[in-house]
């Protein structure tokens, strides 16, 4: 069988991909607000295992169109080891599709242009990468390790490499103290990347992590329902990006959101408008989940 140490985190849209891992965790593993990867030390794999495990892959499955590389950080590992394992799998899986990773902004920086635009030629089609803010403040607060500036570069590195961008942002993560800084930071960030897709998640705390406790001891926030959907209608007045698929509908989300920006962004924040005057229910506690 195919082998995978510990949890397995993938993005929504790789749930029926072929998932492999060339790193083993997270890099940076240090954002107070994540509880992923944390039973783990970050390595990466050697080829001849990660080989090992696309031979299984072939043998289990008759046809493989997607193929996503993880963990969380797989565009750490040298670009030579990364194009080796790109060309293994087109040399096994012809039809395969769509060879996707998590790149983290860390990981991205560390490659050259030249380097980006190799990997995309050998198949890596698509980056997610987590900006999780566009305030500087915000940012450093959670520890993420780059700055708004540094994310922004890499979301446009990998959008010059011709692959595709798919980028996440963390509603209530300045806390209410940060909310308007942290809603029009993240606009601004996400409309000059102007990513193909742009994931809403709402925080949420679920295992224990750094913020958490910071929470339960008073030195931190978890806005309410109401906070969030004003935060995130905030955003969605003061974002352009044109063309960017626009989804808030993740389970930790209270209000769901779709559409394509901006051409649905004003039905997004009209819908949004509702649940502030109480016309639509905010999503239940009990229901809201990783």
């Amino acid at each position: 069988m195919i082998e995978y140490e510990g949890r397995v985190f993938r993005p929504p849209s790789e749930a029926y991909s072929l998932i492999v891992q060339v790193t083993i965790g997270c890099s940076h593993n240090r954002c107070t607000f994540c509880d992923m990867y944390k039973e783990k030390q970050f390595r990466v794999r050697p080829l001849d295992e990660i080989q090992r495990d696309l031979d299984e892959g072939r043998r289990l499955y008759r046809r493989v169109e997607r193929i996503f590389l993880a963990d969380g950080d797989a565009l750490m590992c040298r670009t030579e080891h990364m194009a080796a394992i790109l060309r293994y799998i087109r040399q096994l899986f012809p039809e395969c599709q769509r060879v996707t990773s998590y790149g983290s902004p860390g990981s991205i920086l560390v490659k050259t242009q030249q380097e980006l635009d190799l990997l995309h030629e050998l198949g890596l089609e698509m980056i997610y990468l987590g900006v999780e803010s566009g305030s500087d403040e915000v940012l450093r607060r959670v520890n993420k390790g780059e700055t708004a500036a540094e994310i922004l570069h890499a979301g446009l590195m990998v959008k010059q490499a011709g692959m595709k961008l798919s980028v996440t942002a963390i509603a209530g993560l300045g806390s209410l103290e940060l909310s308007e800084e942290h809603a029009i930071e993240t606009a601004a960030i996400l409309s000059r990347m102007k990513p193909d897709y742009i994931g809403l998640l709402t925080l949420l705390f679920e295992l224990e992590t750094p913020l958490m406790r910071d929470w339960r001891e008073g030195r931190f926030h978890l806005m309410e329902p109401i906070e969030i959907a004003q935060e995130t209608l905030v955003l969605l007045e003061h974002i352009d990006a044109e063309g960017s698929v626009f989804r808030a509908n993740h389970a930790s989300n209270y209000v769901d959101l779709r559409g394509t920006l901006n051409r649905d962004r004003a039905a997004m924040c009209q819908k949004l408008r509702r649940a502030l005057d109480g016309t639509i229910g905010f999503k239940s506690e009990a229901f809201r989940a990783r």
